[in-house]
């Protein structure tokens, strides 16, 4: 941990907290260490006592009688398990606010790779190893390996998650304090992983604003994705009056029914996978003729084309 990383003091032993979801972390762990040291001291102090006070060598009085309560033993049971178990519902909580991020979060796209960090902003704004983010504003990352493992981790706003290939995973957070900490990989991911870092720079909504304009995009990821879209002749098929392949339209978040009988929501995850490999959950009613795509697009044109998909949220006319 840098001096940065522990709020600007070098003998801070505990990163600053940036977020709301950081300070109900830090009162879980906090919690949770104070209770295990009542549980846990007052033991080796009494076997401390013990073995001093009766040693081999020492007088004392060894005549005491063999004693036991039921109600002591059942409380010394009791009360441990129902803290444990509170904090396990505590931790429960937290763990399932982690997960679910808010419907209407920012979503920023990325992408780890040996050994870098890339984000693109719904605007088109791309950024390497930095992240830019307003503050108080809900704020989803959707992320995926071009290679290995990386683990995308905030000390100060207490998340992480894994960043896998060939499949997304998503981290949300809220920062409510402006200024600039440390992102890292926290999964060892080969020679230079403890190069992959960068910062995280939380700005006020009106700076944030500024910088936007000032990072520059000619196009959005949703166009980019548009025009691989046409570039790609998709459109071919994947029109409301070919009847050759389902429409787009609306199509992202939806539940699609497969040939099985089954169904399967359209996510950032399936349509990826869809693109690259057409064969795998045929839709029902449709006969597959869509070649795959495995080897011709990159990440990149992925990511882009899924935020075109994403961005079809009504029927074209």
């Amino acid at each position: 941990m840098t001096p940065d990383d522990a709020g600007g003091h070098p003998l801070a032993l505990w990163p600053a907290a940036a977020s709301l979801n950081a300070h109900e972390v830090d009162h879980l762990i906090l919690g949770f260490t104070v209770v295990t040291l009542l549980l846990t001291v007052p033991i080796f102090v009494g076997i401390t006592y013990f073995a001093l006070r009766y040693r081999v060598g020492r007088a004392a009085d060894r005549r005491h009688g063999e004693g036991r309560d039921v109600r002591i033993e059942l409380l010394w049971m009791l009360i441990p398990f129902a803290l444990t178990l509170g904090f396990f519902l505590w931790g429960a909580m937290i763990f399932n606010t982690e997960v679910n991020p808010p419907a209407d979060a920012m979503q920023i796209e990325a992408i780890g790779r040996q050994w870098m960090w890339k984000f693109e902003h719904p605007g088109g704004q791309a950024e390497i190893n930095d992240l830019h983010v307003p503050a108080r504003q809900d704020i989803k990352i959707n992320m995926i390996s071009q290679d290995v493992i990386h683990s995308l981790y905030v000390p100060a706003l207490r998340v992480q998650m894994e960043t896998l290939p060939d499949r997304y995973t998503q981290l949300w957070f809220k920062a409510d304090r402006p200024g600039v900490y440390r992102l890292y990989c926290s999964e060892y991911c080969g020679t230079d992983h403890s190069k992959m870092d960068g910062e995280l720079t939380v700005m006020s909504p009106a700076d944030f604003a500024k910088w936007l304009v000032q990072a520059g995009s000619t196009q959005s990821l949703a166009a980019v994705g548009a025009r691989l879209y046409v570039a790609y002749g998709c459109g071919g098929c994947h029109d409301a009056k070919s009847g050759i392949a389902p429409s787009l339209a609306g199509l992202y978040g939806s539940a699609v029914r497969l040939a099985g009988g089954s169904t399967v929501v359209a996510d950032d995850t399936w349509l990826r996978g869809k693109i690259l490999n057409p064969d795998s959950d045929p839709v029902a009613g449709y006969r597959q003729v869509m070649p795959s795509f495995h080897g011709v697009l990159k990440e990149d044109d992925l990511t882009h084309i899924v935020a075109y998909i994403r961005s079809l949220q009504e029927p074209t006319q």
